[in-house]
């Protein structure tokens, strides 16, 4: 909503971190929280892979981690990161070398769990790679894969748990003078992810790397993962999200924006406000949003448009919005632009028309941000 005020009871304020770099995405600190993926094609399969990460660069991923099980997949991790519009974060599981190797191949982040990599002696291997290559590094916690002497010590995946082998992993690294980390402790089940991260924000102030893991399918994953993921955020924790889904790559992306958008915490794209429908309705709701969304995917400016489908709260959020149609009688409705009513349009030709009003405004909000550059250099 371009055109409103910041209101005080919409604000969240986020805990400090500090900040760190993967690649040129600034992550913690006040930098903004960025959206992450995953690759799930083979890694050796360069195009697939390459495709697949411009997919979801073009959805608005800020990051893409990609596997890196094998050698093979090192060698081939040189083309991806050549090839790649956004920074590459290496998938690194139990093989030491693979870390080195992802590294010196340019992956801007190694994800990894310090104490599955070997010894110490290997470790610190993989933290002096990442030193000479830039490398920021996650540490990846997951209640699924603790570490046995922990289990035996909580007896089941805890939050408590998660924190310590969290607390454990750090000292691997800060032991190596490494201090540009992120650390993620997730879970399957919300509530243990939740407990978790809160607790793990008290315990240090490293920027931390959302997550639901193995979330499920589109619809069950979506939801699970806006509120655990919604929960903490509101909160105020988190740096930087990724959306664990069954599903295309690019629909994390998305879903991982439309929890941002539905916190006020990231603007991308139009955010459509809709009706559910009922008899009221003066033109079928569901169906032109359907169409909208498809048509207006290729904003990325930040706005609002509301599709409401009669005049009982139609002018009322209108006036929130930077365009509105609002459905009314004998075959047409109300257009309003900038929250003011503007003009009738027929129900037959809105679809197109609210398009083309759509793209006029972001032209016009694109316009001033690029004179506002201008005018403070």
């Amino acid at each position: 909503m371009s055109h409103n005020p910041v209101r005080p009871w919409r604000n969240i304020d986020r805990r400090k971190s500090r900040r760190i770099m993967v690649g040129s995405v600034p992550v913690g600190g006040d930098a903004p929280i960025s959206v992450q993926t995953m690759t799930n094609t083979l890694t050796t399969d360069v195009a697939a892979t390459v495709a697949q990460v411009q997919a979801a660069a073009e959805a608005g991923a800020d990051i893409v981690r990609v596997s890196v099980p094998d050698e093979a997949s090192s060698k081939a991790l040189r083309e991806i990161v050549r090839e790649s519009p956004v920074p590459i974060v290496a998938d690194i599981h139990f093989h030491y070398r693979r870390g080195i190797e992802a590294a010196e191949a340019g992956a801007a982040c190694l994800r990894i769990n310090p104490g599955n990599i070997g010894d110490a002696k290997r470790v610190r291997e993989v933290t002096q790679a990442a030193k000479d290559h830039g490398c920021s590094i996650r540490i990846g916690v997951n209640a699924g894969s603790l570490e046995r002497h922990l289990l035996e010590k909580y007896g089941e995946p805890c939050p408590d748990a998660m924190v310590e082998s969290a607390l454990d992993h750090i000292r691997l690294l800060e032991d190596n003078d490494f201090r540009e980390y992120k650390i993620s402790c997730k879970a399957s089940d919300v509530f243990l992810a939740a407990a978790a991260y809160q607790a793990l924000a008290e315990a240090t102030d490293a920027p931390l790397h959302l997550g639901i893991t193995e979330a499920g399918g589109l619809m069950t994953g979506t939801i699970k993962s806006a509120i655990g993921l919604g929960n903490l955020l509101w909160m105020g924790i988190g740096d930087t999200i990724r959306v664990s889904l069954s599903a295309d790559p690019v629909e994390e992306v998305r879903v991982g924006y439309e929890i941002l958008k539905g916190l006020g915490l990231r603007h991308r794209g139009v955010n459509i406000i809709s009706c559910p429908s009922c008899a009221r309705q003066g033109f079928d709701v569901i169906k032109t949003v359907e169409v909208l969304e498809k048509r207006l995917e290729h904003i990325k400016t930040p706005m609002s448009l509301s599709i409401i489908g009669c005049v009982v709260n139609g002018p009322g959020e209108a006036l929130m919005t930077d365009v509105g149609f609002t459905g009314g009688g004998a075959g047409n409705g109300m257009v309003y632009l900038a929250g003011r009513q503007s003009h009738r349009m027929s129900n037959e030709a809105m679809v197109d028309h609210i398009v083309e009003q759509v793209e006029k405004k972001a032209a016009e909000i694109e316009a001033r941000g690029v004179e506002t550059a201008t005018a403070a250099e």
